[in-house]
């Protein structure tokens, strides 16, 4: 047997299996869906190494989208965005962009999952206004939110929105056993898998083999907050890189679709990461010099 691979914009990886000849139509053809960027577009110190230099903050997510065809929204986590924001992340991004948001603090660490229906239900108002464009909304839970409060989250995983993907991300080694995934599998919710310290990246690529969802979530963190500067890389992680390509190529075959999204701090400046994580996936990376060939289009 031989293969070819393509790769279109949006990181579907598409492997045409062909006869032993090479020359007949394919007789398989199995797609695999990645969605890579990083966590938040806004970093002045990506003007330069990323964004072409004299690049407005206002073109950043224009310019960002050049390159990556999904983000994180960390802004999502602080406050319910006003909708004129939403709708024009949606104006300036182009089709099949990928928004993944955070659920509001007020919610998961304020509430703590209790009695937050009234702001829940405005920000699932203004996720909607993404339209298409709406990927996973995070559920970040707090490293003090641990497994005694189990009933609040499965009071909460009923009520969550069935037009909306869900997944959950546990900062308590406690939440990690059977009975938990078991009943986020139940109602479709993910289980975030995070590069971090406060769980183990063994623990994690292991539980890459057991998705609870029709898709997986990945947050590469890193295991500090010591990098200040998110210009450059900084620290090695071709390691991790190679490791999680290891797990997420041979579930993305399975029909799983894969979102993930890097930190600056996982190695100091996350586009570059992302790149190296695309090209592990034998992806194929949008150069950042070739984004200032575009700026003409401003």
């Amino acid at each position: 047997m031989g293969g070819k691979i393509g790769t279109d914009r949006g990181g579907r990886r598409q492997v045409a299996v062909l006869d032993s000849a090479d020359v007949c139509a394919p007789i398989l053809l199995m797609t695999a869906d990645f969605r890579i960027g990083t966590q938040g577009w806004n970093y002045d110190a990506w003007v330069g190494p990323f964004y072409p230099v004299g690049t407005r903050s206002a073109d950043y997510l224009t310019v960002y989208a050049r390159a990556f065809d999904t983000v994180e929204v960390d802004s999502t986590f602080y406050a319910v965005p006003p909708a004129k924001t939403v709708r024009g992340w949606y104006d300036r991004t182009p089709r099949g962009f990928i928004f993944a948001l955070k659920l509001p603090q007020e919610i998961t660490h304020e509430r703590r999952l209790r009695g937050a229906e009234d702001v829940a239900s405005l920000f699932f108002e203004r996720a909607r206004e993404l339209r298409e464009k709406l990927g996973p909304v995070l559920i970040q839970l707090g490293p003090d939110f641990g497994p005694v409060e189990l009933p609040a989250l499965a009071k909460l995983l009923p009520t969550l929105p069935r037009d909306i993907r869900f997944s959950v991300e546990f900062r308590h080694r406690g939440w990690i056993q059977d009975g938990v995934l078991a009943l986020l599998a139940e109602h479709g919710v993910g289980l975030t898998l995070t590069d971090a310290r406060w769980l183990p990246r063994k623990q994690m690529l292991a539980l890459a083999s057991r998705p609870t969802a029709d898709f997986l979530y990945v947050r590469w963190m890193g295991a500090n907050r010591d990098v200040v500067d998110y210009s450059r890389i900084q620290l090695d992680r071709t390691q991790e890189i190679e490791q999680w390509a290891g797990v997420l190529w041979p579930l993305a075959l399975k029909g799983v679709r894969v979102y993930t999204y890097v930190n600056n701090h996982f190695a100091g400046h996350s586009p570059q990461s992302a790149r190296e994580l695309q090209r592990a996936l034998r992806l194929s990376p949008v150069d950042p010099e070739s984004l200032g060939e575009q700026m003409s289009l401003f």
